[in-house]
This record gives C-alpha cells, sequence and structure tokens, in this order.
C-alpha cells in the first residue's frame, strides 16, 4: 500500500493581490508597479494581479476581488493620470472607487496594504470631500494593515488615521535602463570640466505649477547675456507631454516672442533609448514644482543617477531627496520664485562635484534592488 508523504522543504508562498495600474500608459506609478511585479519577489511570494486602469471595468474587478484568496491585498490608491495630469484618486470621484474597493475588502476581513505615489491625498480628505465621505475615509485607513509613502516628510498624509507603525517608508527608484552605468559616468565626468556650453533639462509633464514657465525665462536670461557680448553658456532642453492646448500655445509662442529658437530644444515624449540619450547629454535638471498633487518626482532621482545638479523647491517629499547647497539649489515653494537669481547661482555652482555627490546618493538609496528590498521587507513586516 502507497501512503503520501509530504515533500520536505517545500515552503507555503504568500499570496499577494496587487490592486493596480499596470502600463500602458507608462508613468511614474505603472512602472513602479510593474517592476514590482516583475521583480525577484514574484519567486518569494505567489503574485496575482487586477488592473484597475480602466474605471469602466470597476464592477468586473469588484468581482475579481471579492473572489481572490490573496493573503494580502497590495492597492496603490494614487491611479493613472487623467488628461488634466490629476491622478484619479486624488479626485472625489476617484476616492469614491477607492472606498468601495476597501470597504469590500474590510467586509470580507482581507489584510490590506495601501501605498501613495502622490502628495494630495490629506489635502483631499480634509479640505475638499464632504464629511460623510471624509468619515468614510479615516474609518476605511484605519483599519488598514499598513499604507505606504515616499518619504518622511510625506508620514503626514496619514498621521492621525494610522498609528505610526503602521506607515511605511518606501522611497521611489530609478530603474536600471536610465541610471548610467559608472563607466558613462566617468566619460560624463570629463566631458562636462571641457564642455563651455551645459545642458539644462526640464523633463516633465508641461504643467506651469510643474515649472516650465521659470525654465523658459531662465532661458530668455541667458539669450540678453549673449547679446550683451557674453559667451553662450547655457543650452535648454525640454521633454515632456503637452495636457492641455494653453500651455502648448504659450510654450511655443514664448519661444518664438522672445527669439529663443537658437536656445531651446523640444524633444517631445521621450522614452527609452532616446531618455538614456537625453539624461547622459545633460548637467543640470531644473523643477521649480509647486504642482498640488506633487508626490517624489522620480525625474529628480534619474537626472540624479545620470550626474546631474539639482535645481527644485522644497515642495512635498522633495527635501527627503534633494539638500540646498548639497545636490543643487533648493528654493522655498512657497515664496515668489526669483528666476535671475536661480540663473546667477547655477553658474557658480561646481556641477561636477555635485553631480558625483547625486550619483552616489542614488546608488545609495533609489537603485531598483533598493526598491525591491525595501517592499520586500514591508511584506515580511505585514505578515509578522
Amino acid at each position: 500500500m502507497n501512503t503520501w508523504v509530504p515533500k520536505k522543504n517545500v515552503i507555503d508562498k504568500k499570496k499577494i493581490c496587487f490592486i493596480a495600474q499596470f502600463p500602458p500608459p507608462v508613468h511614474g506609478l505603472s512602472k513602479a508597479v510593474d517592476t514590482l511585479y516583475n521583480s525577484e519577489l514574484a519567486l518569494e511570494f505567489d503574485f496575482e494581479k487586477i488592473d484597475i486602469t480602466d474605471n469602466k471595468k470597476i464592477i468586473w474587478n469588484l468581482w475579481k476581488i471579492g473572489r481572490s484568496k490573496a493573503d494580502l491585498f497590495y492597492f496603490t490608491i494614487s491611479a493613472s493620470q487623467s488628461k488634466v495630469q490629476s491622478t484619479v484618486s486624488q479626485t472625489k470621484g476617484g476616492n469614491l472607487r477607492d472606498i468601495v474597493i476597501l470597504k469590500l475588502l474590510e467586509l470580507q476581513n482581507k489584510k490590506c496594504l495601501i501605498h501613495l505615489h502622490g502628495g494630495y491625498y490629506r489635502t483631499l480628505v480634509d479640505n475638499d470631500l464632504k464629511a460623510w465621505q471624509r468619515k468614510a475615509n479615516y474609518t476605511a485607513v484605519s483599519k488598514l494593515r499598513g499604507a505606504i509613502v515616499l518619504g518622511k516628510s510625506l508620514r503626514w498624509m496619514f498621521e492621525g488615521m494610522l498609528s505610526n507603525d503602521r506607515i511605511y517608508i518606501v522611497p521611489n527608484c530609478v530603474d536600471d535602463e536610465y541610471f548610467m552605468s559608472s563607466k558613462e559616468f566617468e566619460d560624463k565626468i570629463k566631458t562636462i570640466s571641457t564642455k563651455t556650453i551645459k545642458h539644462v533639462l526640464y523633463l516633465s509633464n508641461f504643467i506651469k505649477s510643474k515649472g516650465y514657465p521659470e525654465v523658459l525665462k531662465m532661458t530668455a536670461i541667458e539669450k540678453e547675456r549673449c547679446e550683451a557680448g557674453k559667451k553662450k553658456q547655457l543650452h535648454f532642453d525640454f521633454a515632456g507631454k503637452f495636457f492641455k492646448k494653453e500651455d502648448e500655445q504659450f510654450f511655443w509662442r514664448y519661444i518664438k516672442e522672445h527669439h529663443l529658437e537658437d536656445y531651446i530644444t523640444y524633444h517631445g515624449i521621450v522614452d527609452g533609448c532616446k531618455k538614456q540619450e537625453l539624461l547622459k547629454l545633460c548637467d543640470i535638471f531644473v523643477l521649480l514644482t509647486r504642482y498640488p498633487k506633487e508626490g517624489q518626482p522620480i525625474s529628480i532621482l534619474e537626472a540624479m543617477g545620470n550626474g546631474m545638479m539639482i535645481v527644485t523647491t522644497n515642495y512635498a517629499g522633495i527635501p527627503d531627496v534633494v539638500k540646498d547647497k548639497v545636490n543643487g539649489i533648493v528654493v522655498d515653494a512657497e515664496s515668489r520664485i526669483l528666476v535671475n537669481d536661480i540663473y546667477e547661482q547655477l553658474l557658480s555652482m561646481d556641477i561636477i562635484n555635485i553631480g558625483e555627490r547625486n550619483r552616489f546618493d542614488v546608488s545609495l538609496k533609489f537603485t531598483q534592488v533598493e526598491y525591491i528590498k525595501n517592499m520586500k521587507n514591508t511584506f515580511d513586516l505585514i505578515f509578522k
């Protein structure tokens, strides 16, 4: 008579269901989710996914969530970008969708960990929602196993809603494809020292509160200096998407009216090899953002990983990454941004030493490997 004997050394994997936005479209959140889902953690955990990018499939997705036998639901409450660059879950309607999902998980007594990639959630809940929806958020969040934010300066998003020991920090990362190799970085440093014209990069969506008009003003200042007899020192590279026709018209009208055609190159929407080459080419990165839904811009991390000096604001999760006079220039987001002062400062900065420091910082704390490790640690803490 044969007797069944269980195999030894078989580890029961914990099942994690991703309720998240997957590419396409490709943006910071969907890329981060895709990177995690396809990482080596899929060998340690049993991953399942429910793609909630298309809100028209909400009923179907709720049915799948209800049917899932996962040990943990990993829910990215910041959703895909809309035409006006607002994240769905950082709007009233999107938040209502999230509350429905969280309520379903609660009714079925399922563990849930949420991951917030934006920086507007608490403002939305406390200031923009009606009393019943605000209360629903507080109730739903209080029942979570945990919430992930991008940095220490964003912990306040859940303080008073969750106990501090259930608020986890996992910074964004630079994907391997956009983190230049040591050899490429050495070559770039050698090139910078001999460059007579440095390249300034604006790589983000064209939203005025992201600061692209200030970069245009900086370009106009450079042109005025050249017309006064000084040598050209800076060339300005822009890349990103226009969500509104008025932004696109403003951009090209400003260039035409100020005759900046020889000082600006617009590269369109960049990705893959084109983006890699642009990151390698440029020396200074500018993102003077005051965008209400800002979190921790991956574009800043990518620029640092490619040895650029950073010019930015002390806004949202940026102070966790960039320090004034250490990683570049950081200006007060609450004050009037003085473009002339920034222009003068960046010409006097040691961009080589700052670029070296920035690449080192990213290699230490913001790589894809570090991101996966931080997420694994978080999952392990939840399952304790």
